[in-house]
């Protein structure tokens, strides 16, 4: 119940950042089915979201006063970690 609470707030708070998150990741997604089968493509547009995401929780977290080295590195790393994942299930 404390955690609806809070992603409530969160959500009405930062409805605007989460807005341009889902529409980026949604148009990553379109963009993925567009190219599919094109490598090279498909290699940029997944970097490009890739830089998106930690662009977007730096600016997020700097939005919300909470940007700390911390949760820098762990974008930066998920990222990394989501890129290799794509990577290997997109492009075998």
């Amino acid at each position: 119940m404390k955690l609806l609470k809070y992603l409530k707030k969160e959500l009405n708070r930062y409805s605007i950042d989460y807005s341009i998150f889902i529409i980026g990741g949604i148009s990553f997604l379109f963009l993925l089915k567009k190219y599919q089968g094109q490598h090279e493509k498909t290699f940029i547009l997944l970097l490009g979201f890739t830089l998106f995401y930690i662009l977007w929780g730096a600016f997020h977290h700097l939005k919300a006063s909470t940007l700390y080295l911390k949760a820098t590195i762990e974008y930066i790393l998920i990222g990394t970690v989501v890129l290799s994942l794509l990577k290997i299930i997109v492009l075998p």
